[in-house]
């Protein structure tokens, strides 16, 4: 398997290298907008300790990222008043992981609404501000 790279965008996220729009976080997780979002209110959940997916983590970081994935995923879907959510998580590039750091998606879903590629476009930074503010009001 291939070696964690600490200098991925999300380990750049973590280091404070690179902005992102917070919307939670603790000593072990961080939660903050997909700058490419699918639907509206798309959001990551990374732990800070380095792991490039499931597959190498450890089963304590597991844990907790997952109690804290279902915590954020029930502000998202309050917040953004989503009639779902999808929950995803990749495992390497074959299986359509293209940051090497574990994280997990929550995407809100709205009837009727279909799903945008995962494309280079990126969202309006306002935008963005305004639904972390929204899904950390409720957190």
């Amino acid at each position: 398997m291939t070696a964690y790279d600490p200098d991925n965008i999300f380990g750049k996220i973590l280091k404070g290298e690179i902005p992102s729009h917070k919307v939670y976080e603790d000593d072990e997780t961080l939660a903050f907008m997909d700058v490419m979002p699918q639907s509206q209110g798309h959001t990551l959940v990374i732990p800070k300790s380095g792991s490039r997916n499931l597959l190498d983590a450890e089963p304590e970081v597991l844990a907790g990222l997952i109690r804290k994935t279902q915590t954020v995923a029930r502000a998202v879907k309050s917040a953004m008043a989503a009639d779902g959510l999808r929950i995803m998580q990749f495992n390497e590039a074959a299986a359509g992981q293209t940051v090497f750091h574990l994280h997990f998606h929550i995407i809100p879903i709205y009837e009727g609404v279909p799903l945008k590629p995962h494309s280079g476009d990126m969202a309006d930074h306002s935008l963005l501000a305004t639904q972390a503010e929204k899904i950390r009001a409720l957190l």
